[in-house]
């Protein structure tokens, strides 16, 4: 895989992505708010209570997404102990949102769940109904075998049939009154529930009470993943801004050795020189020097990485000289024939120093 000098290590997201983070957490948040409404609003049927009530749970779910922000950002500054009681503030919270979106989900399930159980009630009604006039009729008929076996069939036999053309009479019309009712269409959670009901051999309302736990911490803890993200973010754009951004010129092929002072005694034996009068007669009878020659391109970038004056890559020593890159890649090219520098497997450039002959 080849690395690029250019490619800094991390640029603060864009808009976009940040316009997405601010829309999936405002929908997670807005859906625990309005799960935990629904539970909080059915405690009491009075209006005033329900509008306390309803603020309470507005409260505790913002609350609750402000104090895990507020962890991230003591957590950021180390201090551990503000942290610990954020988290344990945040614990709080998440358990009273928890538990009232689980009762408002659970509400939701119960309601589309007891429509569908209504529909019901009223066909097995008519069930029931038809399958009592086709026992009326058959003891209708066993009694017509007793007035046959007695030769009463003018009698008796007559009015039995007649009663029972009525009964199918009422027993077809049943029939086509309960196939004129509007067919029950099962939803979508309502058949997840009978799914994973017969699926793991539990009863109905067992599955349905672990979808509901499932949905609840999953949209408690999708919610304060995005906040983190967003107070994660934001502490890392104020970091860019100060700082001037983190690239991979900062990390260093080769740790720099500290120097040595060893300038300061120079220093001053230049000093001490240019106080003794015969020196000072000497340089001036001296003749001059002549100017010194100008390093070549080769000279310039081995004195710069034997000092560390720049990192062991061709961005570093091309800054550092101002030339172009293809003569920066014909000096590494020389440096590697000399073996002066070696080429790790990532691609990066190690400098091993000049060997003195």
């Amino acid at each position: 895989m080849l690395y690029n000098d250019n490619l800094p290590v991390r640029y603060p997201k864009g808009n976009f992505a940040m316009v997405t983070v601010y829309s999936f957490t405002g929908a997670s948040i807005l859906a625990s708010i309005i799960f935990s409404l629904l539970l909080f609003l059915s405690i009491d049927e009075d209006p005033v209570m329900q509008l306390l009530f309803g603020g309470l749970a507005v409260i505790f779910e913002l609350g609750k997404f402000f104090a895990w922000y507020e962890f991230g950002e003591r957590r950021s500054r180390r201090n551990y102990a503000g942290a610990f009681s954020a988290f344990a503030f945040y614990s709080v919270l998440a358990a009273i949102s928890i538990g009232g979106s689980i009762g408002g989900i659970n509400s939701a399930t119960n309601k589309a769940q007891s429509h569908i159980n209504v529909q019901q009630s009223k066909v097995n009604s008519y069930n029931m109904q038809i399958e009592a006039i086709e026992k009326q009729i058959e003891l209708n008929n066993i009694a017509a075998e007793k007035y046959i076996q007695m030769e009463r069939i003018a009698t008796g036999v007559a009015r039995i049939q007649e009663q029972n053309d009525k009964l199918r009479e009422q027993q077809m019309q049943l029939a086509a009154e309960r196939d004129s009712l509007p067919v029950v269409t099962q939803g979508s959670v309502i058949g997840l529930i009978d799914s994973l009901a017969k699926s793991l051999g539990i009863e109905t309302q067992t599955a349905q009470l672990g979808l509901v736990v499932f949905l609840s911490v999953l949209l408690d803890f999708f919610a304060a993943f995005f906040v983190g993200l967003i107070g994660e973010e934001l502490r890392f754009r104020n970091q860019f801004r100060q700082g001037g951004g983190f690239t991979i010129d900062s990390f260093a092929c080769s740790p720099a050795e500290p120097e040595l002072l060893s300038h300061q005694p120079s220093v001053q034996a230049a000093q001490g020189d240019s106080d003794d009068p015969a020196s000072q007669a000497d340089t001036d009878a001296s003749p001059p020097k002549e100017p010194a020659k100008p390093k070549t391109l080769y000279e310039q970038a081995i004195e710069a990485l034997s000092t560390n004056k720049v990192n062991c890559t061709k961005r570093a020593v091309t800054r550092h000289l101002k030339v172009s890159t293809e003569e920066v890649d014909e000096l590494f090219k020389r440096f590697m024939e000399e073996g002066i520098v070696s080429k790790k497997p990532n691609n990066h450039y190690q400098w091993h120093g000049v060997t003195e002959s």
